[in-house]
């Protein structure tokens, strides 16, 4: 009983080398362990009896002893045999810990916790589950830990297990929190879980381990950042490009075979970019129409005629024999509007140009599927989208009925010099497009709306918005921002989402 009230609310120390490493010697192991006790540790976890002697030889503190062997006919590695137990506690550990798991092995755990008592030892069952733990309190054991949570088959989780850590609190007082536990807020979580005491192993005695960690945190910083083929797969014109950490390195232009199939425009990049292969570790596909769990659609088949679906990613993966991620170009775009500030704020993207498009951000991630394709929206009268009146063929076919063929662009710079034909077209268009951002205020309230394209970006277009906007008086007015990054925005985008997705 004095020892449970030395170990309560304790930090206990794992002194524990690694095998065969430099530090694997009795002198290291004793080393550590009077280290740890006059920094504040209560206890400690020492392996092997000859290790625990050598520790009971420099220090009267409370030693957790137990014994590693690798078993052909059993997985259990943690004080096995009966034997072991003795062993132990000959060579003065206060507490044996034993695996308590339900597999195969040499001992029972009932077997274990009684030769424990017989030698006069306290003992603790180093658990996996919930249920490990109701067999080794039914047993007698005095202390239950998580230790053996996430090693008992499966990939090695990273985190401690602080769920089983609460839950074992409320089956008994006596919990030990041990477990990949490497940081003060873990250690901290395991505490307020309900662990009686918490063992802290590698991330104070393992060299070898701590060292391993910060070179790796490192090379993420000091690696070269991968590079991406980003293509931009547009109607008439397919862009591909390598970026590396939103920079564009080398770019090849393609126009896009509008007779072909989503397998053909998929060679002909392949064939385009032959020459950078090797060179990228992912590639991030861009396309007008529709991406859903993989597989592209049309959305507006004038655009580019895409029959049913086809599974872009899988096919395109095979093809250039590396992750790929695809994605709508316009919330390609929208990801690469959101990326390329330090503004984290939740945006809608809208660009305006031979189309409507858009794409949404929120909560720091990319709304993929069908979301933002605001185009495909019907307009007042319901019987077409509303991008056949809100874009630039539109603008061209009006200036064309009223008896002034030209292209968008003339017809801003009309406007601009007060044409009243120029002006009512633009001022149709600024009103439209001004009603729908003010339905997505009230739909989505974003923080932001960054407007893009050639229509959206053209001079004065975003200030006639804005006063479309007052004269409409809307109860919450969207706070409109021009787009940055023009018309890279889709290749740095869908470069970065290529890197963000492609293990997801």
């Amino acid at each position: 009983m004095a020892l449970k009230e030395t170990l309560k609310n304790a930090l206990i120390v794992s002194c524990q080398p690694v095998p065969g490493g430099a530090m694997d010697d009795s002198p290291y192991v004793v080393g550590f362990a009077l280290a740890a006790l006059s920094a504040g540790a209560s206890g400690l976890r020492i392996e092997s009896a000859r290790y625990v002697a050598a520790v009971r030889a420099a220090t009267d503190a409370p030693i957790i002893g137990l014994i590693k062997r690798d078993l052909d006919d059993s997985p259990v590695r943690i004080t096995p045999f009966i034997d072991d137990v003795r062993a132990l506690a000959e060579a003065g550990a206060d507490i044996i810990a034993f695996d308590a798991t339900d597999r195969t092995r040499p001992a029972t755990v009932e077997a274990l916790a009684q030769a424990v008592r017989d030698a006069g030892k306290l003992s603790m069952a180093d658990c996996s589950c919930i249920d490990d733990a109701r067999r080794a309190l039914a047993a007698g054991v005095d202390f239950v830990g998580s230790t053996m949570s996430g090693y008992t088959g499966g990939p090695e989780p990273v985190d401690p297990d602080i769920e089983l850590v609460a839950a074992l609190r409320q089956l008994a007082p006596d919990v030990i929190a041990e477990g990949r536990i490497r940081t003060l807020e873990q250690a901290q979580a395991a505490a307020r879980a309900g662990a009686s005491c918490v063992v802290v192993g590698s991330a104070i005695t393992r060299t070898e381990h701590v060292t391993a960690w910060f070179r790796e945190a490192l090379d993420e910083v000091y690696a070269p950042a991968p590079v991406v083929l980003a293509v931009d797969l547009g109607g008439t014109k397919i862009m591909a490009s390598l970026v590396q950490q939103g920079e564009v390195l080398e770019t090849v232009s393609l126009a896009t075979d509008r007779s072909g199939s989503p397998g053909s425009w998929i060679a002909a990049i392949a064939e385009a970019t032959s020459g950078w292969r090797g060179r990228y570790a992912a590639v991030g596909l861009a396309v007008t129409g529709a991406v859903r769990n993989g597989h592209w659609r049309a959305m507006n088949k004038a655009t580019l005629g895409i029959e049913g679906e086809f599974p872009i990613e899988a096919h395109a993966s095979a093809i250039f024999g590396v992750p790929v991620v695809a994605a709508n170009d316009a919330q390609a775009a929208a990801w690469g509007e959101f990326k390329a500030t330090q503004d984290r704020s939740d945006l809608v993207f809208i660009t305006v140009s031979t189309g409507l498009g858009g794409g949404i951000v929120s909560n720091g991630r990319l709304m993929r599927g069908i979301s933002g394709h605001f185009g495909q929206m019907r307009d007042a009268s319901g019987d077409r989208p509303l991008e056949s009146r809100l874009c630039g063929p539109w603008i061209a076919a009006e200036a064309e009925r009223l008896g002034h063929a030209c292209e968008p662009k003339a017809v801003f710079s009309a406007a601009d010099l007060g044409e009243a034909w120029a002006v009512g077209i633009i001022d149709d268009v600024a009103r439209r497009f001004a009603h729908l951002c003010c339905d997505i205020q009230l739909a989505i309230d974003p923080a932001r709306i960054v407007i893009g394209g050639g229509v959206g970006l053209a001079t004065g277009f975003l200030d006639r918005v804005r006063a479309e906007i007052s004269a409409i008086g809307p109860s919450a007015v969207p706070r409109l921002q021009a787009a940055t990054l023009g018309p890279k925005a889709g290749i740095v985008g869908i470069a970065d989402l290529a890197l963000t997705y492609k293990n997801q």
